[in-house]
């Protein structure tokens, strides 16, 4: 609830079992094993976890829980939990209030209904969640109880990844595992562990739930099938950056402490482009932690929004007209020693290993571009990407002019000006300075260096952060793994360095992009270059099941092809659920609101052109009038028709995810567009004071 007139500094982290907390509440000893265990150097025991569960469940109480829960985050895309009590009776009729450590450690929720992709059949229902030590346990609120939530990961009986976690853990230990072996070669002896870092951006709409539940779309897709924009939409840029209402302040506020008391640092706020549009960032951290991170976001604004009156849509396109919303993920790696590998240093030794890293990813991107788009790929994405509002669905990578002037002119072999006024010799002489603003930004850039990190711009707002920390970290570890080869076998390290650092960039310069995403020409000169542009997600999700793709997860064990193929059946199983859901609620408000109230306003409307003729007067401009509404009303009824057609051919194809897709894109999508357009047409005719649920001016402008 809402804290008023608490300072954060009293509030924030009372809800997280931190590890300051820990540090406090556990003997040194256990705190040092356990600090081990999370490094990766010793392996959690059972005593330790036992002195670990009951510090836990000994703060949970004096908080007032009652119950735990192993919270994870299954592939339908949303968090789940199971909630047992601490309780256990004893003979007299009294209970103890116990949590073991085997409890912590891992526990069996039924896995048979959630989504396994052909990994197993339905009757084989065990599941496991493992308690993941990276991200603190965390105190979560239903309704006037607490529940400690403890995040896990969560396998088949047989090991495989159920979840979006297992993928990304495996990556950022590839990661690991390939950055090590270059510092290594580089001469750094130091570092231990290399970690991945992610802070995304979460980009949302409000709206007012009295209004939001008169929409039936809204209830049951998140988005709004039907509606004809308003007179005004975001043309003027008035509410970008603009002074916040007091509603939506009074919202944020409760948002702000329900995540600072989870220990998650929200940090940035505003208005964003389109009407009732907001934007919430957090401070960075590791990668597994700010994906969870990010899905405890999302749930808070939801939950917060509920309990205000409010409705948050974080569907990627809740209004036709106006900007959707994304989640740029906020990317890069570094050292436990507190090196940021992708951040320019002030030696020749620190540019020689960021040109090293740096064009790594340049290399990762442009090879395994496909399935970072894949990574991005989902129904309500579909309406964003390459619309003019969000980037192109082409992946480029966006450096600036700075940056890109001295990479060229390291290939061409011209001279570039050191840090020391002489001629740039990779490991000799360092860069010349590079502010961390190296160039202006560009928003229509999908993967942008933003002077210590890139951005990924392309992910839709209401998916899991994992999916592309995950792609990107992995391909991240293949390319570095290939590099540490090189450097390895040979005798002079550096001088390899310098060599790999140039045919990096030389070989894989064509997906830098600094221009305008948005224009005809770029679409033209990405072909013209070879780069792929994967216009929807059908077409995006089966690049995860390529020949390249499939060795580059298995090389580094991050999911098996067996994985890849059930998660690429899930995905598309839930694009056609999606579709098919929509298309639903459309054929319904088209059958039973729409065509109901424009037939009783042609109605009424005819009888006053009938009126008018009879009493002499003129009446062209009605009968007119008339006939529009009589020409859309028909059409409407055979769009209707014509979807409900198309979506019964689709469910038809479900022994087969793929076909079924490609029928729900192919044919199902367009029918809605053109059922979408008649009853469209209608809204912008019919008298709104007998339009059957509230238009886009109510939901946009009504706050």
């Amino acid at each position: 609830m809402y804290t008023e007139n608490k300072g954060v500094e009293s509030i924030y982290g009372e809800n997280c079992f931190s590890e300051a907390l820990m540090s406090e509440s556990l003997p040194k000893s256990i705190f040092r094993e356990f600090k081990l265990v999370q490094s990766g150097e010793q392996i959690l025991s059972a005593e330790v976890a036992e002195v670990i569960a009951n510090a836990m469940k000994d703060w949970a109480l004096q908080k007032g829980a009652t119950h735990y829960s192993h919270w994870f985050q299954p592939l339908t895309g949303y968090t789940a939990e199971k909630h047992d009590s601490f309780i256990s009776p004893n003979a007299d009729g009294t209970v103890l209030m116990e949590f073991s450590g085997k409890e912590l450690i891992q526990g069996e929720p039924d896995a048979s209904s959630f989504p396994s992709g052909g990994l197993r059949t339905t009757f084989e229902a065990r599941g496991y969640t493992a308690w993941d030590t990276g991200t603190p346990a965390f105190l979560k609120a239903h309704g006037n109880r607490l529940t400690l939530c403890i995040p896990t990961a969560f396998v088949s009986y047989t090991g495989e990844a159920l979840d979006k976690k297992v993928p990304l853990l495996r990556a950022m230990d590839a990661l690991n595992t390939q950055a090590l072996r270059v510092l290594r070669s580089l001469g750094d002896r130091d570092v231990k562990r290399v970690h991945t870092y992610s802070g995304p951006e979460q980009e949302y709409f409000l709206v007012d739930k009295d209004l939001a539940s008169a929409r039936p779309d809204l209830k049951l897709t998140g988005r709004t099938v039907f509606g004809s924009m308003s007179a005004k939409g975001q043309e003027m840029d008035d509410h970008y950056f603009g002074a916040i209402k007091d509603r939506v302040a009074d919202y944020m506020a409760e948002v702000n402490d329900e995540l600072w008391k989870l220990g998650i640092s929200a940090k940035t706020q505003h208005n964003e482009v389109a009407p009732n549009q907001f934007e919430l960032a957090t401070v960075f951290s590791s990668a597994a932690i700010a994906t969870d991170w990010n899905q405890l976001v999302m749930e808070v604004l939801e939950k917060t929004a509920n309990r205000r009156g409010l409705v948050c849509l974080l569907h990627e396109k809740p209004f036709a007209g106006v900007n959707g919303s994304g989640k740029h993920n906020n990317w890069n790696i570094g050292t436990d020693t507190g090196v940021n590998l992708l951040k320019p240093g002030k030696n020749p030794h620190n540019d020689a290993r960021f040109l090293l890293f740096f064009t790594a990813v340049i290399k990762a991107v442009d090879v395994y571009a496909p399935i970072l788009r894949a990574s991005a790929a989902s129904s309500g994405n579909d309406h964003r990407l390459g619309a003019n509002e969000a980037p192109p669905a082409i992946v480029s990578i966006f450096l600036g002019d700075q940056i890109h002037e001295i990479l060229e002119k390291l290939v061409s072999g011209e001279k570039v000006a050191s840090r020391e006024g002489g001629v740039l010799q990779i490991g000799v002489t360092s860069l010349p300075d590079l502010p961390m603003d190296v160039t202006d930004r560009n928003r229509t850039s999908p993967f942008a260096f933003t002077g210590n990190r890139f951005e990924f711009r392309m992910g839709g707002s209401s998916q899991s952060a994992a999916g592309s920390n995950a792609v990107l970290t992995t391909a991240m570890a293949e390319v570095l793994r290939q590099i540490a080869d090189r450097m390895e076998a040979s005798t002079d390290p550096i001088a390899e360095a310098r060599d790999i650092i140039i045919e990096n960039y030389r070989d894989h310069r064509r997906i830098i992009f600094n221009g305008n995403g948005y224009s005809d020409e770029w679409v033209i000169e990405a072909q013209e270059r070879g780069l792929p542009n994967i216009g929807s997600t059908v077409e995006a999700l089966l690049s995860y099941i390529e020949k390249d793709s499939v060795e580059l997860f298995e090389q580094h064990k991050v999911l098996t092809s067996k994985e890849l193929v059930s998660r690429v059946t899930i995905y598309l199983e839930t694009y056609g659920q999606q579709i098919n859901i929509e298309a639903g609620v459309m054929k319904e408000m088209a059958d039973r609101l729409i065509y109901p109230a424009s037939a009783d306003y042609a109605r009424k409307l005819a009888e006053t052109v009938v009126a008018l003729e009879t009493s002499g007067i003129a009446c062209g401009k009605q009968k007119d009038l008339l006939k529009r509404t009589a020409i859309a009303l028909e059409g409407l009824l055979g769009a209707s028709a014509e979807l409900g057609e198309a979506t019964e051919a689709a469910l038809a194809m479900e022994d087969d995810a793929k076909e079924q897709a490609f029928a729900y894109r192919n044919r199902v999508v367009p029918a809605m567009a053109k059922l979408r357009g008649f009853g469209d047409e209608l809204e912008r005719l019919v008298d709104k004071r007998i339009w059957p649920f509230p238009s886009y001016e109510d939901l946009l402008f009504t706050l």
